[in-house]
């Protein structure tokens, strides 16, 4: 009896073991319940409510501020924005039967002030792992394979040898989890500017350079400014030239208007000739049929 008894604990223990999820801070977290789809299911964080779903109805969510920025995806549990204090225990309900628990860590790895790093610059990196037992180390791994035993690691100074993949190292439950953070280092030899290196060189057999230290506005030398004035210049007499040019020719237009307007009114009137003849005609006419006395 006894065996039977160990036997179905077993079975339930098994049945009820629960896997390790990750979470990025400040993204989005899944967290899977292996169950079949059941008419009723709900996830639990203790005994905190944080969705539940009955029937074919709206999933409804819990009064908690981590059910605000959850949703579910089948039997999954989705969760937006993940924060620190979203790591724990979550507790996925079937039928109002526990059926599996699962745990969230959150984590988060950055390197200060960026992950494109110069030569010989300073550097911080950071693994922060919420939801870990209490004592659990993290360690980091470099790109070369050692690893050191911290959480935070100071590079000072940065050097050629850190560029690459670092991965952050964490054991939770008898398995180690990671999470890799990649580090880009500038060759300090390739970025530096070859007309900055030789400004000061000293030609043999002639006078030195001179000196383009003193920039002005924007990074600019003072003779790059005068070509940009002298510039503006010829550009607003061309523009002002331009103006004048079109201004003559449209009061051209208007004279040659008027001009020809002046001579159509002078041109001579031409009028209409009757065919009737005129009063010294008919006078004659008149003095040709007079009789003679």
């Amino acid at each position: 009896m006894k065996t039977i008894v160990w036997f179905v604990l077993v079975l339930s223990a098994l049945s009820a073991a629960g896997k390790v999820f990750q979470g990025k801070l400040g993204q989005r977290a899944t967290i899977k319940c292996g169950v079949k789809p059941n008419p009723t299911l709900s996830w639990h964080r203790g005994l905190e409510l944080i969705i539940r779903l009955e029937g074919n109805g709206l999933p409804l969510k819990g009064k908690s501020e981590i059910g605000k920025r959850s949703l579910l995806k089948g039997t999954s549990l989705v969760i937006d924005d993940v924060k620190e204090g979203d790591a724990g225990q979550f507790t996925c309900k079937a039928d109002r039967k526990t059926q599996e628990e699962h745990t969230l860590l959150v984590v988060s790895v950055s390197v200060s002030p960026t992950s494109e790093l110069q030569q010989g610059s300073n550097a911080t990196l950071n693994c922060q792992v919420k939801g870990l037992v209490p004592g659990s180390t993290v360690q980091w791994k470099e790109p070369d394979g050692s690893e050191t035993q911290k959480h935070n690691i100071y590079l000072d100074p940065v050097q050629l040898s850190h560029n690459g993949r670092w991965v952050c190292l964490f054991p939770h439950a008898g398995e180690t989890y990671n999470e890799t953070l990649n580090i880009k280092v500038k060759d300090l030899a390739t970025t530096t500017s070859p007309s900055k290196t030789s400004k000061n060189i000293t030609q043999p057999g002639g006078p030195p350079p001179m000196s383009n230290d003193v920039l002005g506005p924007l990074g600019l030398s003072w003779w790059m400014w005068v070509a940009v004035g002298v510039g503006g210049l010829v550009v607003v007499f061309l523009m002002v030239l331009v103006i004048a040019l079109c201004r003559r020719i449209k009061r051209r237009k208007r004279r040659l208007l008027k001009i020809r307007n002046a001579a159509q009114q002078l041109k001579p009137r031409q009028y209409c000739q009757c065919d009737q003849p005129t009063a010294a005609a008919k006078l004659q006419q008149g003095r040709r049929g007079e009789k003679p006395c």
